[in-house]
């Protein structure tokens, strides 16, 4: 067994049923960002869980059918690139951590977040875990929810906006990418209040 899945065990035993989640897309300059949440059934161990940023996507894709399959409850939200705008990508963060928290079915009592914010409607149930996605089988697992899923969304968005090629970079800012919106100018699901960088 990993250490991943020792240390949940270790968490489980001392705090009882929890969920753990993740985000994806926080730093992208376009999409909206991604939050998951996992309960993993710990009688079903999955092999090869870990940070989804060290996985190959073949890996990543592999794994995401595993753990929809087996996990006791998942959540995967959206939080769109007009409230980012609106409000900030932390606030947007956060109110995808207690929207995928909250409507979990069935429902736990509490979860392990990863990074060092909580949600203020959470902290009373939730534990901040920094690099918690290399530490937890079930924030590593919602990692890779949050991150196929969002991948996924932004292949599609490629097809509506081939021009800044999306299905490649996933809205973060590659040169490519930056060369496009300096080309282009933004399209309407781009982050407005980011600071688009200089032409590399």
């Amino acid at each position: 067994m990993s250490k991943l899945f020792e240390n949940d065990l270790a968490w489980l035993q001392k705090k009882g049923p929890f969920a753990g989640l993740d985000e994806a897309g926080r730093g992208a300059l376009a999409g909206p960002v991604v939050v998951a949440a996992v309960v993993l059934d710990y009688n079903r161990p999955i092999t090869g869980l870990n940070d989804s940023k060290l996985l190959s996507p073949a890996a990543r894709e592999s794994l995401f059918d595993q753990i929809k399959s087996s996990a006791l409850a998942f959540n995967i939200v959206r939080i769109s690139q007009g409230y980012i705008d609106r409000f900030n990508i932390l606030q947007a963060t956060l109110l995808g951590f207690s929207n995928a928290f909250q409507k979990l079915e069935p429902a736990v009592q509490s979860c392990l977040i990863d990074g060092n914010h909580l949600p203020p409607d959470l902290k009373h149930c939730a534990t901040a875990v920094i690099k918690g996605d290399s530490l937890h089988a079930a924030i590593a697992a919602a990692s890779i929810l949050a991150k196929v899923s969002r991948d996924k969304l932004m292949t599609e968005y490629d097809a509506v906006y081939p021009e800044y090629g999306f299905a490649d970079h996933k809205g973060y800012g590659t040169p490519h990418h930056i060369r496009m919106i300096h080309s282009f100018g933004l399209c309407p699901i781009h982050r407005k209040s980011f600071r688009i960088p200089d032409l590399p």
